[in-house]
């Protein structure tokens, strides 16, 4: 029965990572009675998928779903971001593609390690989230180091500010509310 849920979370996973990256996150809000407002996030859902389903499926399952993802990117269709293919890896926001195994990987370990709580889920995708970035810096380094000539100190700068400073805050939101939607799925699914 494991396997088959495992087998189950990792096709879910890998479903929701491809199609979560054409929905833009954005909070809604009502006040006063008036008409229902959005504020964009600026960033997809895909943080989120990835993380949901290490929470949901396990660590093996949001490790597997995620390399799945990576390699039909590369090898099959042009399903990440910027497109997809073998030269993908030029694109500066490969390492944090790379770093969606690891991070799904932790966030399942870490959510399946105690009892089912909010505040456990919390920290599981958090760290994956912290995994994730860790994994996307480490690759905008290397990165940079290898185009020393092409790339100075402040397009080192410029690209961390972009792919991660100023995308930090949404996706923290993005992981409270992926720890909030696994904590209420797990009771419901009985987990």
């Amino acid at each position: 029965m494991l396997f088959v849920n495992e087998l189950l979370w990792t096709i879910i996973g890998l479903l929701l990572t491809i199609f979560s990256v054409f929905a833009e996150a954005s909070i809604a809000w009502n006040f006063r009675g008036e008409d229902v407002s959005h504020l964009s996030l600026g960033i997809t859902l895909q943080i989120g998928a990835v993380l949901l389903t290490g929470c949901m499926g396990g660590k093996n399952a949001g490790f597997l779903s995620q390399i799945s993802y990576l390699l039909l990117g590369l090898f099959l269709y042009p399903i990440f971001i910027n497109g997809g293919g073998l030269q993908y890896f030029r694109d500066p926001t490969f390492g944090y593609i790379l770093g969606f195994a690891p991070g799904a990987w932790l966030c399942g370990w870490l959510s399946f390690k105690y009892k089912t709580k909010l505040e456990i889920l919390l920290m599981s995708t958090i760290s994956g989230l912290l995994a994730i970035h860790i994994f996307g810096l480490t690759y905008l380094f290397i990165f940079w180091m290898l185009k020393p000539l092409a790339l100075s100190t402040p397009d080192l700068l410029n690209l961390m500010m972009n792919y991660s400073i100023d995308s930090i805050f949404s996706q923290l939101i993005i992981a409270c509310a992926t720890a909030f939607l696994a904590f209420i799925l797990r009771h419901i699914l009985f987990y």
